[in-house]
């Protein structure tokens, strides 16, 4: 961890500015000629705005405004020095964001600088090489953490232009503490070893890291998640039907008509994340 005085106003995102005031967010159904810098502007807000005690509703409510229902997003980070690729569903992404802000984490925001965007099939497409993930830590000290990689994001091109996919590629961290929280402990050596070891790892918190390596056994089960939620099928009656649908591809490849007509499960095939 680096002792640096940190200043908060290096390290804010820009913000739309009229006369130095900041000009009000445009309304949730924003207009199809909105870049996609601006609605990652507008989820930094709402981020922001997130209540103290905000429950399962609340984060259920912030990934389908800003995620499609088909979404996916990809971490590319090193664990112990060892490459690892997660890759969750829509039904994975509340609580993925939730555990961002546990383990003492006051604010958590995305950046992006010199990005190129582009709209191609009717897709929106944002990627930076310099994107950043900035993290506030009240625990287990005061800190910030810079957590710098590529960023690829994939939009849908209609009103309500919302996320595709969220592919982060983590390059490195850098974590920071004021150099007046440090001044207030320098004449206890061990208080100043406990404020030289890192908070994170690769940039997230131990909370994040458990939720990710879990993931990796709820994702395959995702498909069954979605068909239970969204047709009420026991879970049971959800694998029996997922099999068989396995089953029929491997040996009675079919078009997608006649696999509709087997189960109306199968009417949302193609969109689910296996």
């Amino acid at each position: 961890m680096e002792f640096e005085a940190m200043q908060d106003s290096n390290y804010q995102m820009a913000l739309p500015q009229d006369n130095g005031r900041m000009v009000n967010s445009a309304p949730r159904r924003i207009a199809i000629g909105s870049h996609p810098e601006f609605r990652l502007f507008e989820l930094n807000k709402r981020l922001r705005q997130r209540p103290e005690d905000a429950g399962n509703t609340w984060w259920d409510s912030f990934i389908s405004e800003f995620f499609e229902e088909d979404a996916e997003l990809r971490l590319q980070l090193g664990v112990e020095d060892v490459p690892r690729d997660f890759r969750l569903g829509r039904t994975l992404l509340p609580r993925f964001f939730r555990s961002l802000f546990d383990g003492g984490v006051s604010d958590v925001q995305f950046t992006v600088s010199h990005s190129a965007e582009s709209c191609v099939n009717g897709t929106l497409r944002l990627e930076c090489d310099n994107a950043s993930m900035i993290t506030t830590h009240t625990k287990p000290s005061l800190s910030k953490v810079f957590t710098e990689g590529k960023l690829i994001l994939e939009f849908g091109y209609d009103e309500l232009i919302r996320i595709r996919l969220w592919h982060f590629s983590v390059r490195g961290h850098r974590e920071m503490i004021p150099r007046s929280f440090v001044a207030l402990h320098h004449r206890n050596q061990s208080a100043l070893e406990a404020l030289s070891e890192n908070v994170t790892l690769q940039g997230f918190t131990d909370f994040t890291l458990k939720y990710l390596n879990m993931c990796v056994i709820l994702q395959p089960m995702q498909e069954l998640m979605s068909q239970n939620k969204a047709y009420s099928i026991p879970p049971r009656e959800c694998l029996k039907t997922t099999l068989f649908q396995k089953w029929q591809q491997r040996t009675l490849p079919q078009s997608p008509a006649q696999v509709a007509q087997a189960h109306p499960c199968c009417q949302t095939w193609g969109k689910l994340v296996i």
